[in-house]
């Protein structure tokens, strides 16, 4: 599989961690839009939210339990959370992975 995201966890690329466990790894954008902007990713592949089911939903469940004390740790109080599903919604990696950006006032769209 030649997948940027699973290349991180595995450690063959560099980033720059503020979370892993052994279901998830949250790093440092290395394009950031926001002072904030941290990926979080399983380290269970998917390709997206689609391929999201009732067998593998419990690691999505869980990242969502992390999302906020990451958030908490980078001393956000108010955020925003972006996950992008497929090439016209912009997704450049296809590996499901949820931006969390924080630490500006943000605007009411996203298009």
């Amino acid at each position: 599989m030649d997948c940027l995201f699973c290349s991180i966890i595995a450690g063959d690329i560099p980033s720059t961690k503020v979370y892993e466990d052994e279901f998830c790894l949250a790093f440092r954008d290395i394009n950031p839009q926001a002072p904030t902007h941290i990926l979080i990713i399983p380290k269970t592949h998917l390709a997206s939210a689609d391929e999201i089911t009732p067998e593998n939903s419990a690691i999505v469940a869980h990242i969502f339990e992390v999302i906020p004390l990451i958030a908490r740790k980078e001393g956000l109080t108010s955020y925003r959370l972006v996950s992008n599903i497929g090439p016209d919604a912009a997704q450049t990696v296809r590996h499901l992975h949820f931006h969390l950006l924080g630490g500006k006032q943000m605007g009411e769209t996203l298009a």
